[in-house]
């Protein structure tokens, strides 16, 4: 299918403006383009509370913002984790996401600002997106939310930490996730799939950026098979039902394409949904793409679904 006619002008504009690839920036110029997102997001969604808080992890502590919905506590929670490549990306970038997301799923947001490649390489990401978790169920009660209602979520480099996250919370026996919504999702590093080759370049991501996003991320090569760096060489029994959310135009499509199906043959239940008209990172421009409001409100409905909140 042909691109969508508000991603292909969306595409006109940026090439016009002269917008570079990011492995043409350097990762100062790469944050501080990202932050551009803000202003494809939509409006800001009232929500009925939002508060902030600092989790003690492992050489530190990182930032995280709960957004809560309008009714009596103890809310569902939905822990959040942005996109950006484990390069850039914070909770401000994502705000209006996290926003959103809060009123389609009538759940907490949880949004964690783990730690960020090459400062913090991996394996940084991934802990810190499950020591968030772990704060969040283990300070359920006061902060309003329900330790037995979990959910993980993120886009992109997200998608992959929300992947990662179920198979370390079950490896480690630790929070009973109920769902995880993984769009775009990041699935396997080391992998060659047409899709990369098909949508190498001029769709936004770029093969190259990806490459230059698994230089910082990864201090040596090998870390490529992980299976907390591409989950699809992990072992998926046993993971919590999926939301898959894969794109068209999108480098990274065929192994989401392929994730969700490893997930079902390893039993798990999975509502894969494509895009086949969109591009990588329509997730973030609810405001310019107007197909983009029906993923929230599938994930919306998913979410509730399995809160037990339809």
């Amino acid at each position: 299918m042909s691109l969508d006619p508000q991603v292909q002008g969306l595409l006109d504009a940026f090439k016009a403006q002269g917008l570079k690839s990011f492995e043409q920036m350097t990762v100062p110029e790469s944050r501080e383009t990202a932050m551009a997102f803000v202003g494809l997001e939509g409006d800001e969604e009232a929500v009925a509370d939002v508060s902030n808080h600092r989790v003690p992890v492992k050489g530190g502590d990182i930032a995280v913002r709960i957004y809560r919905p309008a009714g009596s506590a103890p809310h569902p929670m939905l822990v959040y984790f942005h996109g950006g490549g484990f390069v850039f990306g914070n909770l401000d970038l994502v705000d209006k996401v996290a926003r959103s997301l809060c009123n389609a799923a009538n759940a907490a947001v949880v949004s964690v600002d783990y730690r960020k490649a090459p400062e913090h390489p991996y394996p940084t990401a991934p802990e810190d997106a499950y020591a968030g978790l772990v704060w969040a169920r283990e300070n359920a009660a006061k902060l309003g939310l329900d330790p037995a209602r979990i959910a993980v979520a993120g886009d992109s480099a997200g998608g992959n930490l929300a992947a990662v996250v179920s198979q370390m919370a079950r490896d480690r026996k630790g929070p009973k996730i109920a769902h995880q919504v993984l769009v775009y999702p990041v699935t396997d590093a080391a992998g060659d799939y047409p899709s990369r080759k098909e949508n190498a370049e001029g769709y936004l991501l770029t093969q190259g950026a990806m490459q230059w996003f698994f230089g910082h991320y990864l201090t040596q090569p090998a870390q490529a098979s992980d299976a907390y760096v591409s989950p699809i060489k992990g072992d998926l029994k046993g993971l919590p039902a999926a939301t898959v959310i894969t794109a068209g135009y999108d480098p990274l499509r065929d192994e989401g394409d392929a994730y969700a199906k490893a997930l079902a043959k390893a039993g798990v239940s999975v509502d894969h949904v494509p895009n086949p008209t969109m591009i990588h990172g329509f997730f973030w421009m609810k405001g310019v793409i107007g197909h983009t409001q029906s993923i929230y409100d599938r994930i919306g409905r998913n979410l509730r679904a399995a809160f037990g909140t339809a």
